[in-house]
């Protein structure tokens, strides 16, 4: 991954974290995006190799159009898109309102479709390649989290098609399907600690290896798929998820 020009959304916190401060420790040039400014730069503080940060809201087609042409000028290439960002909240298909369809399927799935429109043209020219965190839930459903599953499913499919697309210019595009992992993900989501402490125990019992997953483990598989490694590798949906896709909803 040495001198690999690396974009990845969600870099604040989480799984986009623990992949940024990875790709960095390997030698990677990291173009680390997410909309705190002030947790960006502790990212940054962090690694002890070269990270550069841009307060970016993905939602935003202009935002990113920007992004794209400052990676272009300032770096010349651009190696691995990571799509990192995301949001999650309860709804079921009585309760979820239009407007929080549209805001979740704009984070989870507008943003990763546009960044990788607006990406080929340079993923083409290094034969880069996509990896998209997705979920257990696009491979399995879950109820009370309608518009989260829908979104998730939506980018697992998303992977297969833009997969087949770009496999004639040597872009591969994968994604990663992570069960429960402990980052602030359901706490953004408005889970207080105690509810969230419940959670995670809970957790425990839905994943068949007994625990939740850590945001290092998912980032170390989004860092196989990126590299020479995985060069056969595309149009994949990796669960790593405990064993949770294999169960029944409980």
């Amino acid at each position: 991954m040495k001198e690999k020009i690396v974009l990845i959304t969600g870099a604040t916190s989480g799984i986009g974290k623990a992949a940024a401060l990875l790709f960095a420790q390997a030698g990677a040039q990291v173009i680390a995006v997410g909309r705190d400014v002030e947790r960006l730069n502790e990212v940054k503080a962090a690694a002890d190799a070269k990270i550069s940060v841009f307060s970016v809201d993905v939602t935003a087609p202009d935002e990113i159009d920007e992004l794209i042409r400052k990676i272009d000028s300032d770096f010349g290439r651009l190696d691995v898109l990571i799509n990192a960002a995301g949001i999650i909240a309860n709804g079921s298909v009585e309760n979820t309102t239009l407007a929080d369809w549209d805001t979740m399927l704009d984070v989870n799935l507008r943003a990763v479709f546009y960044l990788m429109h607006k990406a080929v043209p340079l993923l083409k020219e290094s034969k880069g390649n996509v990896v998209n965190v997705s979920s257990v839930t696009g491979i399995r459903a879950f109820p009370n989290v309608l518009a989260y599953c829908v979104s998730k499913a939506a980018v697992d499919q998303l992977t297969r098609c833009t997969a087949l697309e770009l496999a004639p210019f040597g872009v591969r595009v994968n994604a990663v399907n992570p069960g429960v992992v402990q980052t602030n993900l359901h706490k953004r989501s408005g889970m207080d600690e105690d509810k969230y402490a419940g959670f995670l125990e809970h957790s425990k019992t839905t994943h068949p290896l007994g625990r939740v997953g850590q945001p290092i483990e998912v980032a170390d598989l989004i860092f196989f798929l990126a590299s020479e490694k995985a060069e056969w590798i595309t149009g994949a949906t990796y669960e790593i998820d405990g064993g949770r896709a294999q169960t029944c909803a409980r």
